[in-house]
């Protein structure tokens, strides 16, 4: 019979103290400490270059620090700029508008110049709102007609319920109402002012006891595709803008009556605003015609430094890992089916703690240096930056484990040393560099052991917002967990072949 590690079955309050010993040695300790260190020095150096080559804005020609994403009742980065009109309100009452009429311009990018037109964007939004205050990112609750998805009650930046279907108000206006009851919003609409259905209604704890309520106008950027690489493509943002008129407005519960004026955000720095139609309200003969641009929902891109950026050297930290790992395959004697179990144990173990550490170490270095530079990450809530940090730290286990299963298969070092990275680092570099069709690198990021990087994802993706959702802007097709869960597949599944391989070596010949 073959020798094994074991020969009579030892228990595994044996074999895993067994494989910790073969494990722990000073090369490999070094190794694992070299991956942290990797990752954690080449994230520094990201951020580092984020600060000194980091953007500047102006007003005319003076320069001024560029505005950051506000933050939203969650804990995310939102957008929240629109043009409003607005009154207090106290703790019950509601506003009735008829949405008479609902127009745009948006951008066309012939080859040779920027054309604008008139028309409406997908997810331009006019309609009614109550609002906490008209500070960005503050609660709020709407009632909207918008370009192409008909009537939506939004709140709180990222929930949206749909009303009727439809384009935006034109031909046929709408009626809208949104009333409050203490901490409750409900929106409902009419197409004559006397048959009213519900859209939905609106929790906003913590609601002050005043108000802001009034009308809006937004239109968020719309998107074109530029064609690069082998097939990939880049987002570029066109400016469109919103016009809504208001009829027969009526106030009830409001605190004193008076309209103001407020552009939440920052617009109306384009050329086409300060030359054409600038973002604002306007009264006359009691209607109300309000312009403006922007968007009020969730942030779907990070245009400046994200939480992510903090985790660049993630792929060449891996690199050491499978390395590190499809080695210790070969280490010591050939290990049985049990033995080859509590090898992946102690691999996976060891590189879970390095992957804690690297990605916690990272991601605080990396804030704390944008901070220091003036500069800082988008916002992202706490559990979604926990949760990155847990999810680095699986990968790190999961890809060890995989370089592990590789290596005990391959049974040469060498081999397994550019198999296992091969298989793991080559699809998810060529699914997030902007080279192949999305699609394709969809794909990748589905069906190879890449799946698993989408652990490092913080953006989500919401329908209600214009984003190019691809792997090369940092959208991955599948969740964090079901990704990871792809990769722990591969390994279990050759880890499982390896150990059967192992086992038909030790049994005895007939």
């Amino acid at each position: 019979m073959t020798e094994t590690e074991e020969t009579s079955r030892p228990p595994w309050s044996a074999l895993v103290p067994r494989a910790w010993a073969l494990f722990h040695t000073r090369g490999r300790v070094a190794a694992m400490a070299s991956a942290v260190l990797v990752v954690v020095l080449l994230g520094a150096a990201s951020a580092f270059a984020a600060t000194a080559g980091g953007s500047s804005c102006a007003e005319g020609t003076v320069e001024v620090a560029c505005p950051t994403d506000p933050v939203g009742p969650h804990g995310g980065a939102v957008s929240d700029a629109f043009s409003f009109a607005h009154q207090p309100l106290g703790e019950d009452g509601s506003i009735t508008v008829r949405l008479a009429s609902m127009t745009g311009v948006v951008t066309y990018p012939p080859p040779d110049h920027d054309e604008i037109v008139p028309g409406l964007a997908p997810w331009a939004k006019a309609g009614v709102m109550i609002k906490a205050g008209t500070a960005p990112g503050s609660p709020y609750a709407a009632l909207m007609a918008t370009g192409e998805h008909g009537v939506r009650m939004q709140y709180d930046y990222t929930e949206d319920v749909a009303g009727r279907l439809g384009g935006a108000a034109g031909d046929a206006p709408r009626w809208l109402r949104l009333t409050r009851s203490g901490d409750d919003v409900t929106g409902h609409e009419s197409a004559d002012g006397r048959r009213w259905t519900e859209v939905g209604t609106a929790h906003l704890p913590g609601l002050p006891e005043t108000v802001q309520v009034g009308m809006f106008a937004t239109s968020p950027g719309d998107l074109t595709l530029r064609p690069v690489g082998l097939g990939a493509h880049l987002a570029q943002t066109r400016f469109t803008q919103a016009t809504a008129v208001f009829e027969e407005v009526r106030v009830e519960g409001a605190a004193d009556g008076e309209w103001r004026h407020t552009q939440v955000g920052d617009m109306g720095h384009t050329d086409w605003e300060k030359n054409h139609r600038a973002p604002g309200v306007t009264e006359a003969d009691g209607a109300f015609t309000v312009t403006g641009s922007g968007d009020i929902g969730p942030v779907g891109t990070v245009g400046g430094p994200s939480v992510e950026d903090a985790l660049v050297g993630l792929a060449p930290g891996l690199l050491v890992v499978l390395v590190v790992a499809a080695r210790f395959a070969a280490a010591g004697p050939p290990p049985s089916g049990r033995g080859l179990a509590a090898r992946a144990v102690v691999v996976g173990a060891g590189a879970f703690a390095a992957g804690l550490a690297a990605a916690g170490a990272a991601t605080l270095l990396g804030e704390w240096i944008l901070r220091s530079g003036g500069a800082g990450t988008a916002p992202v809530p706490m559990s979604a930056h926990l949760g990155l940090v847990a999810g680095t730290a699986g990968l790190f286990a999961a890809s060890a484990v995989f370089g592990l299963a590789v290596g005990a298969l391959v049974r040469r070092t060498w081999a397994a040393a550019v198999l296992a990275p091969a298989a793991l680092l080559l699809p998810y570099l060529a699914a997030v560099l902007p080279l192949l069709p999305d699609g394709a690198a969809d794909h990748l990021l589905r069906l190879t052991p890449a799946a698993g990087f989408a652990v490092t994802q913080t953006l989500r993706e919401f329908p209600q917002v214009v984003a190019h959702y691809a792997p090369s802007a940092g959208y991955f097709p599948l969740p964090g967990w079901a990704g990871l869960a792809v990769l722990c597949g591969y390994a279990a599944a050759l880890l499982g072949l390896a150990a059967l391989r192992s086992h038909r070596a030790a049994a005895p010949a007939r």
